[in-house]
């Protein structure tokens, strides 16, 4: 089991909450507590509206929480502001968005959206800032001969690598990929895997990895972590929440891999997350609702794995009563990457600019 000194992100009991129409309350987070360790990828998976980019935004402090704790290498960085935060969290982690078309800056060249954090966090000089995007093109399959173009000149998928490539710019232990590949062709979307997940390999990165692409997070994902409405209601890993579900929400995701007849389809809409349901948040749907579901909210508890595994979580009054009707194909997730001992790029940098 991973001690808390190999956890890189640990979010306790995170609320966030927006102001919505009519002095309504829009709960998009509600309660969510969730660890990233370091080496990992933790998939976070629900439909739209569950609240995934908003966890996801919220852990790297592009929101503030409107309560509970987020722990980024073991520190609080919950309230923090200015150049603390920029210290401790920002100059250690970094995401990638959904539409690298609308990510990127269309008015610089691709040099200087690779350098910008460089400069920005004032890591080495010109000369050293400019080596380390030539290096990067190169890394992520572009060529350092690109650093001249514009980003209306590229690919969708080539797009994305100058969006992963300035993520790495700053050597993170975290990256939050919130649906990298939603908008690329399906033979792009695997090289662009295959890259993140060479990447993590190289470096002993982790990644919290947001997607309604059940197969790709599957494929991608040590453990996963269920949404719905604003609440974290399963944790597994891989195999046990696909193949063995908990909640009757992670049974109906799972069984998505099954024939049609197979699959178990909630009825109704996502409630609004300004409005939600007493009780369990899924028992509208919930095709093993009883009376306890619509007064008492369960808690999300700790349950024996059933792969003989570390402990898993679910939220639910009957864990494991609603199962798939047949197994699917199985595939095996990977394994947590070791971690190497390398220099840090802004190291490298540093030790350019002092030589």
């Amino acid at each position: 089991m991973t001690s808390k000194s190999e956890t890189i992100l640990e979010l306790q009991d995170v609320h966030q909450h927006f102001p919505g129409p009519g002095r309504q309350t829009v709960k998009a987070v509600n309660g969510v507590s969730l660890t990233v360790r370091k080496g990992e990828t933790v998939g976070l998976v629900g439909e739209s509206g569950s609240g995934k980019t908003t966890v996801g935004r919220t852990a790297l402090r592009l929101y503030t929480p409107t309560s509970g704790q987020i722990l980024f290498e073991g520190q609080d960085v919950s309230k923090v502001k200015g150049r603390k935060l920029s210290q401790i969290l920002r100059r250690r982690s970094a995401m990638v968005f959904q539409n690298p078309s609308t990510s990127l800056n269309p008015f610089l060249k691709l040099e200087d959206v690779l350098t910008e954090p460089l400069t920005v966090h004032g890591i080495g000089n010109k000369d050293a800032r400019r080596r380390a995007a030539a290096d990067m093109l190169d890394r992520v399959g572009l060529g350092s001969e690109m650093g001249g173009r514009y980003p209306h000149e590229l690919s969708g998928g080539q797009r994305q690598r100058v969006g992963i490539a300035r993520a790495l710019m700053l050597d993170p232990t975290l990256i939050v990929a919130d649906e990298p590949t939603a908008s690329l062709d399906v033979s792009v979307q695997a090289q662009v895997v295959n890259l993140l997940q060479d990447i993590q390999a190289e470096r002993g990165l982790s990644y919290l990895f947001i997607s309604h692409d059940l197969s790709l997070v599957r494929h991608l994902s040590h453990r996963i972590a269920v949404m719905y409405l604003g609440r974290i209601v399963e944790t597994g890993t891989s195999d046990e929440v696909f193949d063995e579900p908990l909640h009757p929400y992670a049974a109906s995701l799972a069984s998505m891999q099954l024939s049609p007849e197979n699959r178990i389809l909630p009825s109704g809409d996502l409630p609004s997350p300004s409005n939600p349901p007493s009780g369990c948040p899924f028992h509208t749907r919930c095709a093993i609702a009883r009376d306890t579901c619509a007064v008492n909210e369960p808690a999300l508890t700790t349950v024996p794995s059933t792969t003989g595994g570390e402990s898993r979580q679910v939220a639910c009054h009957f864990p494991g009563e609603l199962t798939l009707n047949s197994s699917a194909h199985r595939t095996t997730a990977p394994r947590s990457p070791l971690p190497l001992t390398l220099e840090t790029r802004s190291d490298a940098l540093l030790t350019s600019t002092r030589s």
